[in-house]
């Protein structure tokens, strides 16, 4: 393993890469749930620094993430090389997340180069990088990228904003803990 002082030209360039990368955070204490996701779809992920990176966080049907960030901000990402050689960046660091319902929001949505539609956004995660670090990735395996799903996209097309709203209120109130995810939900339109 080796620890990296900045996200420089070659770390950028393997994380901007990689079609798909993995998200870990815990709750407080030794109760709850370690959550991990697996975020993708280009146009989604953007390094606006040497120690600051964000992803677009799309409505879905947990909302761990938000919960635990609320909670106590500890968050790590993880990029795996699944072509060419191997490799696995890390970035730990403190992250946020700044709601759709945030007049900060849209400000931060400009921040990425090429978003799919990004009506389906609930809230764009801001992590402040800590720790940068890599590894060798000789155990990960080999697998061909054949392009992004179009699923959720087309599944928040349908939805008004009031749809969404309501979407997160209904489904993403709590978390699998029953810790609160959006505390603003029960006052959105």
């Amino acid at each position: 393993m080796k620890l990296h002082e900045r996200i420089d030209g070659r770390l950028r360039a393997f994380i901007e890469a990689q079609p798909m990368f993995f998200v870990a955070t815990a709750p407080t204490g030794p109760g709850g749930h370690v959550n991990v996701s697996p975020k993708g779809m280009a146009g989604t992920f953007a390094v606006l620094g040497e120690h600051r990176v964000a992803y677009l966080d799309y409505h879905g049907s947990g909302a761990e993430t938000i919960a635990h960030l609320n909670e106590n901000g500890r968050i790590t990402l993880m990029f795996c090389a699944f072509q060419g050689p191997p490799n696995i960046v890390r970035l730990h660091g403190r992250g946020r997340a700044v709601p759709v319902t945030s007049p900060e929001h849209d400000e931060l949505v400009r921040l990425f180069r090429s978003p799919p539609d990004t009506h389906g956004v609930r809230s764009v995660i801001d992590v402040a990088v800590e720790r940068i670090s890599d590894s060798c990735g000789y155990a990960v395996p080999l697998m061909s990228y054949e392009g992004d799903r179009d699923l959720l996209i087309r599944a928040h097309e349908r939805r008004t904003d009031a749809d969404l709203a309501e979407y997160r209120r209904v489904k993403n109130g709590v978390s699998i803990d029953g810790r609160p995810v959006f505390a603003a939900a029960a006052h959105e339109g």
